[in-house]
């Protein structure tokens, strides 16, 4: 019997709460659907919050940083110090996530799992440190059991605090460099997929680069081709900060917190926390397609429709809280628009009985 704690089912929807936001929608001074997925939104978010008006007034951010051993082959454009540099640019307020945190009154909690340059203490940065680096997963498994569990009940515990805080909505963030390479590998085997078909650009590679993390996640794949449960996956593919978001993807599923999911790395992140716990998928909203190669692929898998397509590839979560403004639209929408009633508008005629009787025969 598995009794792990992410096998935990999550939390049930609220369908009585849905159905009443579907019927205020009805009685509103609009067409019926006339704002389209608007409406779905407002409907979907009081599902999550048990309440007919739902609200996105408290957003908790967690970026999730981390250095991957694979930088060792080359796999992206930037040096590895990057990593712990922009631990300090996210906590000093100059990253995108860091701006669009401020603009969003969100809550922005940086996590840094471990990182080869390591920044030291930082006010506004909490040190989880895991490990400098995770291993090089083209020449061993990324992780031990116990660095993936410890990454994934990290991921757990900032979702409780974003819970303890008030939160209503989560975003999860991440910043490590080559961690694409490793999350184009997790997803190459948790879809059955080549990685050329998924391998992109990163952080901006050319087509030599891209050649050259094609052959480091083929010698992956077949270095851990006896894996098995998901849980392996991504202990021998993933990295200390795409195994805390998916902990962080499940725990906030089994605390009814709602999870804005960023582009192609906390993607992959939510695909394996799915794979672990498939009752996860409800409690996930899709905020963007990202110009990443492998992000429609880990999506149709998924099952889901972003609410953005603006070519980003950016990470930090910035695609997520660049979606929430839509969040708050549709609730605003949902809580603040007239009745009919209290409008004093008239609402749509039925069409008269002999209308109805011809096209019913025709």
């Amino acid at each position: 019997m598995n009794t792990h704690w992410w096998a935990r089912p999550a939390a049930t929807l609220d369908r009585q709460a849905a159905e009443a936001a579907h019927a205020q929608q009805q009685t509103l001074t609009k067409p019926p659907g006339s704002l389209g997925r608007l409406e779905s939104l407002a409907e979907q978010l009081a599902a999550w919050q048990g309440r007919a008006s739902p609200k996105i007034d408290r957003v908790w951010i967690s970026v999730f940083a981390a250095d991957h051993g694979v930088a060792e082959e080359g796999v992206s454009a930037f040096p590895q110090a990057v990593t712990g540099e922009m631990v300090r640019n996210f906590a000093g307020g100059g990253a995108a996530i860091s701006v669009l945190a401020r603009m969003l009154g969100a809550t922005l909690d940086v996590v840094n799992l471990g990182t080869v340059n390591d920044p030291g203490q930082i006010d506004g940065v909490l040190r989880a440190i895991i490990a400098p680096s995770t291993a090089n997963l083209c020449r061993a498994p990324a992780m031990t059991r116990e660095q993936c569990e410890a990454a994934m009940r990290i991921g757990a515990e900032r979702v409780a605090q974003a819970r303890s805080a008030g939160a209503d909505l989560f975003i999860g963030g991440e910043m490590g460099i080559a961690n694409t390479t490793s999350a184009t590998a997790l997803a190459c085997a948790l879809l059955d997929a080549s990685p050329m078909a998924l391998a992109g650009a990163g952080t901006g590679l050319d087509d030599a680069g891209i050649a050259r993390k094609i052959a480091v996640i083929e010698r992956a794949l077949r270095l851990h081709a006896d894996m098995g449960e998901p849980f392996e996956r991504l202990r021998c593919l993933g990295g200390f900060e795409i195994a805390a978001l998916a902990g962080a993807c499940i725990a906030a599923a089994q605390a009814r917190l709602p999870v804005l999911v960023d582009g192609f790395i906390v993607t992959a992140a939510a695909l394996a926390a799915v794979r672990m716990n498939p009752s996860v998928r409800d409690w996930l909203l899709f905020a963007h397609r990202s110009h990443e190669r492998g992000h429609a692929r880990l999506l149709d898998a998924l099952d889901a429709e972003p609410l953005l397509d603006l070519g980003l590839r950016l990470g930090e979560g910035s695609g997520a809280a660049v979606a929430v403004p839509l969040l708050r639209a549709a609730c605003a929408l949902h809580a603040g628009m007239a009745t009919f009633a209290q409008a004093g508008v008239s609402e749509k005629t039925a069409p008269p009985v002999e209308a109805t009787i011809v096209e019913a025969v025709s």
